[in-house]
Formats: structure tokens, C-alpha cells, sequence
């Protein structure tokens, strides 16, 4: 979940706990046998599962996967999950390089370059260090995309319109998990935990599964909602730097945010028993 969501390059540690140890004094209530039903909703729940399980095999190379299970979360830990040093400068530097060049220069031209070469030099790095090259080779796309758009119309704002696109369609993949009841972070972190689906059998684990979407889609919307008026107002520069702003730092927040709620509903192992 992220406008440029920096994937970690390794798995998180720790075996997820089985689900009798997952909510929070809540875990040793049963939950509803799902087999035995002819009318089609165990069916229903199949497919919710493999959608689910297909989401958290996504997260797992996410941010949340890397600290979800973690008992303590330290400024390494964060670091690491928004994809370590390296992950940082990709995700950040072309469009700073992007906005402090427009700003300097004036010439759309020489920013894009300058921005599509940084972006180019990162997947290049990438590959001849043999390490995972996903992330520069996303970044490097959505950025000669983006670049490609603004010169063709000739306006610098359009730079960012791409992102504007993607923030909107994981608003409306999110609220539509609300509307319907799975709520998508949830889907994530119960399998994550090994939980599945029970997590919404538990009025308490759920409710927190809905704050924690519904926190989400609010980033998603508080960056359009924000940065949608400068690019009408063609400012470039507020344009910019409210999407730097409301990058990797809102997502490092929501990340240690999600990381709190987490252990609030899946205690340790330890906890549990106590």
C-alpha cells in the first residue's frame, strides 16, 4: 500500500503465531466451524481466502511484512522495512532532484533529465549488484511515465499527475474492502499473523482491522485532498514538496502506527499465556 511502497529485500524474521495465540484475550473464544455449509458461503469464504493469502504473500516483501511480527520496533527495524538505505534515496531523490532543478532552472527539460537519470543510474546499480531490482525498476518506470507526460504537455505540474491516478485507485480499492466488510488491512494482517479470516469472528480485532483501513484510505485521500489543488493552481513548487512531505515520512508513520495496533490485537506468544 503506498504511493512508492519501498520493498524490503528480505523476508521479516519470526514465525507468525498460530491463531489460538492471536487476539489479546480474545483468541480462546471458538470460532464458527466454516465446513458442513451447502449454500455457497463457504465458497465465498474460499475465494476470500486465496485473495487474501495472495495479498499477504504481497505484504510479506512490504513494510508491514517486515515488522508486523517483530515484538519491538527500533529506528533500524523501521529503516529496513521502508526498503534500508538504498530503498530510501530511490524513492526520494528523483523527485527531490526533480523540484529543487524546475525550481532553480525553470527548464522542465533538464529537471525531467536530471530526475530520469538519477532513476536510471539506481536500476543500473541494482543490477550489476545482483540485488533485487524490483523497486528501481518501479520507480524507474513510474518516473519515465510521469516525465514522458509532462512533456508532452509541456506543464511541469504534470509531472505528478500519475501519482494522483494511484493514490485514487488504492483510495477506492480500500473503501470498497470497507463497504463490503473485509476491510483490506485486515485480509493482510490476519494472514500475516496466521490468523486467515478468523480475526473477523472477534468484535474487538476487527473493530481494529477497520481503524486501521479506514487510517489508510485516509492517507490516500489527505494526499489528494492536499497536493490536487496545487496542481490547478499550477504550483509547481508547493506541488512538489507536498509530495515529498507526504511520501515516505506519512508512510513511515502509518507503518509504526499499523505496527501499534498490530501488537495491541496479536500480543507475544508470552503475553498470550500470562
Amino acid at each position: 500500500m503506498t504511493t512508492h511502497d519501498p520493498d524490503a529485500d528480505s523476508p521479516s524474521n519470526g514465525a507468525p503465531p498460530d491463531a489460538a495465540a492471536g487476539a489479546s484475550g480474545e483468541g480462546n473464544r471458538p470460532v464458527p466451524a466454516e465446513t458442513g455449509r451447502d449454500d455457497g458461503t463457504a465458497r465465498d469464504d474460499d475465494g476470500a481466502d486465496e485473495i487474501a493469502r495472495q495479498l499477504a504473500a504481497a505484504a510479506e516483501r512490504s513494510g508491514l511484512g517486515r515488522i508486523a511480527r517483530d515484538e519491538t520496533l527500533t529506528p533500524a527495524d523501521l529503516v529496513g522495512a521502508l526498503g534500508g538505505i538504498r530503498g530510501l534515496a530511490e524513492a526520494i531523490l528523483p523527485g527531490l532532484v526533480f523540484l529543487v532543478a524546475y525550481t532553480f532552472t525553470r527548464e522542465l527539460v533538464w529537471a525531467l533529465t536530471a530526475s530520469l537519470g538519477l532513476a536510471v543510474v539506481f536500476t543500473i546499480a541494482r543490477l550489476a549488484t545482483r540485488s533485487q531490482p524490483t523497486q528501481a525498476i518501479a520507480g524507474l518506470i513510474g518516473v519515465a511515465a510521469s516525465a514522458a507526460l509532462a512533456l508532452w504537455t509541456g506543464r511541469a505540474e504534470d509531472n505528478y499527475v500519475i501519482g494522483f491516478y494511484t493514490n485514487a485507485a488504492y483510495a477506492v480499492a480500500i473503501l470498497i474492502s470497507l463497504l463490503v466488510r473485509w476491510p483490506l488491512v485486515g485480509l493482510i494482517v490476519g494472514f500475516l499473523m496466521g490468523d486467515g479470516t478468523a480475526w473477523r469472528e472477534r468484535r474487538r480485532t476487527y473493530r481494529a482491522m477497520q481503524l486501521l483501513t479506514l487510517v489508510w484510505l485516509g492517507m490516500f485521500v489527505a494526499r489528494l485532498i492536499v497536493q490536487v489543488p496545487f496542481y490547478f493552481a499550477g504550483n509547481v513548487e508547493a506541488l512538489g514538496a507536498t509530495r515529498l512531505l507526504m511520501g515516505v515520512p506519512l508512510y513511515a508513520l502509518l507503518l509504526v502506527f499499523s505496527w501499534l495496533v498490530v501488537r495491541a490485537v496479536y500480543p507475544a506468544r508470552t503475553t498470550a499465556a500470562e
